[in-house]
C-alpha cells in the first residue's frame, strides 16, 4: 500500500478529522472550563452517591451520604475544626520543608561521588521500603510526644521521591554542556548551580507534586499513632465512636488539603521558573 492509499484509507476511517475536530475543540474551550468541568464531575458523583444512599436505604454508620457529611462538619465548632487543621498543617509542612532541605543536598553529592552513591543508595531503599506505620511507633517510643516525631515521620515519607527525582534531573543534563563547563575550567560549584539544578526543575517540581500529597498522608499516619490534635486524629477518635459522618467530614478536609498544597506548588513553579513549563502550560 503506497502512502496516498494510507493517507485516504485514514482520511475514510475519519480519525484525522476526529483527531482535529478533538484539538479544535479543546482550543475552542474557554479557560473556565479547565474549573468548571472538574466541579461537575464532582457535583454529579455527590448527586449518585446521595441518590445511591437514599435508594439503596444504606445505613449512616455504614455509608453516610453526603447530607449527613454536611451536617458532620456542622456538629463541630469552627474554632475545633481550625485546631485540628493547624496541626495537620503545621506537621505536613515542617516534615515536607526539612525533607527538602536534606533531600537536595544529598542528591546533589550522590551525583557528584559515585562512592556515595554506591554506599548511600542501597541505605535509601531500604528505608524507603520499610513500611512507615510500621516504625512509626518505635519513632514515636524513641522520640517521645510532641510535633517531632511527627515532622520526622513525615520527612521519612516525602524524602525518599525527592532524592530520586532530583538524582535523574542532575543526571539528564546534555553531556555537551557538561564538557563545555569543564573545558571552561567552571569550578564544580557552577556547574550543579548554573547548569545541572536548571536542567533538573521539571524533575524537582514533578517530586516536589507527588511529596506534598504524601506529607499529608505522613502527618494523618503519625496522628494515627500518637496525637491529641490533628485532623487524623479528629478521624479515628470520631470513627471509634461510630460518628461516620464526622470521619467522612474529615476525610473530606484531607481531601481537600491536599489539592490546596499540590496547587500551590504547582503556582510556585509557574511563579518562580515559567521558563521550565511546557510551552502549553504557560
Amino acid at each position: 500500500m503506497s502512502l496516498p492509499d494510507i493517507s485516504e484509507a485514514c482520511s475514510s476511517s475519519g480519525r484525522p478529522d476526529s483527531l482535529g475536530r478533538m484539538r479544535g475543540l479543546a482550543r475552542r474551550l474557554p479557560p473556565l472550563a479547565g474549573i468548571a468541568l472538574p466541579l461537575a464531575a464532582v457535583g454529579g458523583l455527590l448527586v449518585a452517591w446521595e441518590g445511591a444512599t437514599r435508594l439503596l436505604a444504606i445505613p449512616s454508620f455504614v455509608l453516610p451520604s453526603p447530607l449527613s457529611v454536611l451536617g458532620g462538619f456542622g456538629a463541630v465548632g469552627g474554632a475545633r475544626w481550625l485546631e485540628h487543621i493547624a496541626a495537620t498543617l503545621k506537621v505536613a509542612l515542617l516534615g515536607y520543608g526539612l525533607s527538602i532541605l536534606l533531600a537536595i543536598p544529598l542528591a546533589v553529592a550522590l551525583v557528584r561521588s559515585q562512592f556515595l552513591s554506591r554506599t548511600l543508595t542501597p541505605i535509601l531503599v531500604i528505608v524507603q521500603s520499610t513500611p512507615i506505620v510500621a516504625i512509626a511507633p518505635i519513632i514515636i517510643v524513641v522520640m517521645g510526644a510532641g510535633d517531632a516525631p511527627r515532622i520526622v515521620i513525615t520527612c521519612l515519607i516525602t524524602f525518599f521521591p525527592i532524592v530520586v527525582s532530583t538524582v535523574t534531573g542532575l543526571n539528564a543534563t546534555p553531556p555537551e554542556l557538561i564538557e563545555l563547563s569543564r573545558s571552561l575550567r567552571a569550578p564544580p560549584h557552577r556547574e550543579i548551580t548554573q547548569i545541572r539544578l536548571p536542567f533538573a526543575v521539571p524533575y524537582i517540581f514533578s517530586a516536589l507534586k507527588i511529596s506534598i500529597t504524601l506529607a499529608v498522608i505522613g502527618a494523618v499516619v503519625a496522628e494515627f499513632v500518637a496525637a491529641d490534635r490533628g485532623v487524623g486524629y479528629f478521624i479515628q477518635f470520631s470513627t471509634s465512636l461510630f460518628r461516620l459522618p464526622q470521619a467522612w467530614a474529615g476525610l473530606f478536609v484531607l481531601a481537600t488539603m491536599s489539592l490546596l498544597l499540590f496547587q500551590a506548588v504547582s503556582l510556585a513553579r509557574r511563579l518562580a521558573f515559567p521558563w521550565s513549563l511546557p510551552k502549553e502550560g504557560r
